[in-house]
């Protein structure tokens, strides 16, 4: 009797016991705390005695457990040479699994073709997990040849094989093409598409700039009893926007809801940036109220949006109002939000309404980004209001957060500019009182400072 581990190389030596001796082989499995499994192989000389190889279900539990695909397919082969001896077919599913996963498909298709010859009862299952092997290896042409691999199985593709077909196939656009005559002629083999298929098909044409199609199958579906549901109007909407179409997406829209379709907020949120890029923000803001009431509340995305679109046009007031809605709908502005009005303010120079919002988005422990501060310092700057420049970098500073360069560029001149020397002084002592970090790279600003000092100096020598 001998021991041979199940990781052993060389199974083929196995194989070649049998050579002038009946192989009868044992499999029995011996479970550790290190999960360690040996076969137990008893061979005799008796060349009369009929050989044996366990059951069907520790053979395959035995090709289950191994690493090596190729190890796991001799040991199928093995166990196939045995004379009475039949396999399971959960000892196929699991080779031919194995072997897909590691890119063997020759060998794969081999084991696939014994499969058929057996005649046995195949599940569903195992073409999907094929399908998708092909789709993660990047082989549209096997996915779409499996479809009718399946036919010679005698068996019905299931719609969802046509599914997984169709989306590895549109992923790649020169598949395109293939990916329609298969739809179109699936029902031929009793295979009818669903409102999955159609949404596949349509995203791909909207992507590849033949809305037209896409339109056309949404057509189809309603003559062929095919429910659209809201993704297919989404993705409907999403072409004719990206067509910049954005009526006739509004149109679309109106017509979902009469139909008593819920859009989802994906929906709405291509809607309302489509009508934003077009300048229609009344439009986008009456969508936007009417959502509530059509069952869809705003979030925070459609929000900042609007807030967005408003202040790109140089209408930041309209946004403040927005911005109230938020806050009385429920939905609690984010630092996107304030950002997007201080910015908006600050280029309509509104200063002051812009601090104020400033200071509202220190208060709630949010963390702008610099360029904001810089905005309003750099205003108040050219506006010869140095004072509130300085009060704004303060507060940066207090809540400890690091001012760009150019913003320490744009204020210290300014402030040894100012008039008054003791006015200046003062002003710089508020602005370094606050503990200042290595962060802040005040040292950068030296130049600046050193020009500060210089006149300070010099109007010292002049009081003398």
């Amino acid at each position: 009797m001998h021991l041979i581990p199940v990781g052993y190389s060389s199974v083929s030596k196995i194989s070649s016991l049998s050579c002038g001796t009946i192989l009868s082989c044992l499999y029995h499995y011996h479970s550790s705390n290190s999960d360690d499994k040996v076969i137990e192989m008893e061979y005799s000389s008796n060349t009369k005695k009929q050989s044996f190889i366990g059951s069907p279900a520790r053979v395959q539990k035995l090709i289950a457990s191994q690493k090596d695909p190729l190890l796991a397919k001799e040991i199928f082969d093995l166990a196939l040479r045995q004379p009475d001896f039949q396999l399971s077919y959960s000892a196929y599913h699991t080779l031919i699994l194995k072997l897909g996963r590691s890119h063997h498909f020759s060998i794969m298709d081999t084991v696939l073709s014994s499969l058929k010859r057996q005649n046995s009862s195949i599940s569903p299952s195992l073409f999907s997990h094929i399908i998708q092997i092909y789709g993660d290896a990047k082989l549209p042409e096997k996915a779409m040849k499996t479809f009718y691999t399946i036919l010679e199985f005698n068996m019905k593709p299931q719609r969802k094989h046509l599914n997984s077909i169709l989306e590895i196939l549109v992923s790649n656009r020169q598949f395109l093409r293939p990916a329609f005559d298969l739809f179109r002629a699936a029902h031929r083999y009793g295979v009818y598409p669903n409102t999955k298929s159609y949404n596949i098909l349509m995203r791909a044409f909207c992507l590849n700039g033949d809305l037209s199609i896409a339109y056309s199958l949404f057509n189809q579906m309603l003559k062929r009893d095919v429910l659209p549901d809201v993704e297919s109007h989404r993705i409907l909407m999403q072409g004719l926007c990206r067509k910049s179409q954005v009526n006739k997406a509004v149109d679309l829209l109106g017509d979902m809801l009469n139909k008593g379709y819920v859009p989802d907020t994906f929906s709405y949120t291509t809607v309302l940036n489509s009508l934003c890029r077009k300048m229609k923000l009344k439009e986008a803001y009456k969508l936007l109220c009417r959502m509530k009431m059509k069952g869809c509340n705003p979030d925070i995305v459609h929000y900042n949006t609007v807030i967005s679109g408003f202040c790109k046009a140089g209408h930041a007031s309209e946004a403040c109002k927005v911005l109230e809605d938020m806050s009385l709908n429920g939905c609690s502005p984010n630092l996107l939000s304030y950002q997007n009005i201080v910015g908006g303010l600050c280029n309509q120079g509104m200063y002051d309404e812009a601090n104020t919002y400033f200071k509202v988005m220190m208060s709630k422990g949010f963390s702008p980004h610099f360029s904001v501060v810089h905005l309003i310092t750099r205003g108040y700057c050219n506006i010869g209001r140095v004072d509130d420049a300085s009060e704004v970098l303060f507060e940066f500073l207090k809540h400890g957060y690091c001012p760009h360069l150019d913003t320490w560029a744009e204020v210290l001149p300014q402030i040894c500019q100012t008039d008054g020397i003791e006015c200046t002084e003062s002003t710089l002592k508020r602005i370094l009182a606050v503990e200042i970090k290595p962060s802040t790279r005040i040292v950068d600003a030296g130049a600046h400072l050193e020009e500060y000092l210089i006149k300070k100096v010099i109007a010292k020598l002049i009081r003398r």
